[in-house]
This record gives C-alpha cells, sequence and structure tokens, in this order.
C-alpha cells in the first residue's frame, strides 16, 4: 500500500489563497487507512480552510471516492469539480496526477506528501508514476510529477534537449517538461515556471523507509 503524511496546514493555506472555491478531494484507500486522507480528513480539512478564510469570499467542498487511481471513481468527481476554481487531493502522488490528467483544465494540488510506496507481486502490469519523494512538487508542475516522470529528474525544466515533444533519451518518450508547460500553459499559471525550484532534499528519503504518526499510536 502507499504510505503518506499530510502537509503542514499552513503550507495548504498559503497555496490555496487567491481561489474562491475549492475541493478537498479525499481518497478511500491506502491514504484513509494511515489516517492522511480518508472522508474524514477530507471533512476535517475543508471546514479548517472556511474558518481560516471565513472573512473572504471563500467556500470549501469534501468528496471522497474509494479509489482516485481508477478513472472510474474520479468520474464522480465531475459534478464537483465543475463547481470549483481548485482541487486539493488528499491522495498519493499517483491518485493526484490521474486525478489532474483527467481533469486539466482545473489546477490540482498535493494535500500529503506520499512517504513511500508498497508493492503488489500479483499478476498483472504497473507503470511508475511517483517516486514518494517525501516532498511533492505536483501543485507547481501541473500534476506533472518531475521527479519520476522526467528522465533526468529536473525540478527546472525543460532541459533543451526534448524534440517534437520527445525526450533526447527516447523517440518513444514523452518529455515530461513539455507536457508541464502545456498544461500548465492550458491553465493559465505558466508564471510558476519563473520561480526557481531549490534541489531536492534527499536527506528526507530514509531507506529502508519508516513513518511514525504519533497521534495513531495514542488513538489505538
Amino acid at each position: 500500500m502507499i504510505v503518506a503524511k499530510p502537509k503542514p496546514f499552513e503550507e495548504l493555506v498559503e497555496t490555496l489563497r487567491g481561489f474562491s472555491r475549492v475541493l478537498v478531494a479525499g481518497c478511500g484507500t491506502c491514504v484513509a487507512v494511515c489516517l492522511a486522507g480518508g472522508e474524514k480528513e477530507a471533512g476535517i480539512l475543508a471546514t479548517q480552510f472556511e474558518l481560516v478564510f471565513r472573512d473572504k469570499d471563500f467556500k470549501s467542498f469534501a468528496a471522497t471516492v474509494e479509489r482516485q487511481c481508477d478513472r472510474e471513481f474520479l468520474a464522480l468527481f465531475q459534478d464537483h469539480i465543475n463547481k470549483v476554481d481548485a482541487v486539493l487531493s488528499l491522495a498519493c502522488g499517483a491518485g493526484i496526477q490521474f486525478l489532474a490528467e483527467m481533469y486539466p483544465d482545473k489546477p490540482v494540488f498535493p494535500g500529503v506528501d506520499t512517504s513511500f510506496i508498497g508493492v503488489n507481486e500479483g499478476a498483472g502490469i504497473w507503470t511508475e508514476r511517483c517516486r514518494a519523494c517525501n516532498q511533492c512538487y505536483l501543485g507547481i508542475t501541473g500534476g506533472i510529477c518531475p521527479v519520476t516522470m522526467c528522465a533526468k529528474g529536473l525540478l527546472n525544466g525543460p532541459c533543451g534537449g526534448p524534440s517534437n515533444g520527445k525526450c533526447e533519451t527516447s523517440p518513444d518518450r514523452d518529455c515530461a517538461w513539455v507536457q508541464i508547460v502545456e498544461r500548465l500553459k492550458n491553465q493559465s499559471r505558466l508564471d510558476i515556471l519563473t520561480k526557481i525550484t531549490p534541489p531536492r532534499d534527499f536527506s528526507l528519503n530514509e531507506n529502508p523507509a519508516r513513518l511514525v504518526r504519533e497521534e495513531y499510536q495514542k488513538r489505538f
């Protein structure tokens, strides 16, 4: 399973500043188990935002689907997303990207930091979407992960090597940063790319990974 931890509330407040209608999108599977982004957490967060922005024309909604990594479940968000101008997803990095991909005209921001991902060793095929770097950048890259989807893992791109939208490492591989630029352009948010993103803090990646939620331990 995928384990995540909530982003600091102050960071989320700054992320949503400037938006007036926000959907807090919960996920009922992995992040619900680790008490980071299920139905209860989504409801609490939506209420907290309304209290913080109570002096402004602001409204937040909470809605949760079983899984954000399945298109059939994401379709259930359609009516809610039509009413908002931004979405805060409490899913893992993979779910956030899938949500941003399905609704590309809406800014989708991460409400959690994905800490690490468990594996399913049964029959099937999976593709990587999230490196679980413990420092999510999806809010400033249009919901496309530069750490995973870019062959060079660039946080500030593109590198100058892509041709016709393809990565210089392979003609069959789409350039992540071309996709990021196009996504942000469609959302009228290209100004985000004028700011330099600092290097990743690799000290946040422990091997093997471990996450302790003291409030969870106290509860049980």
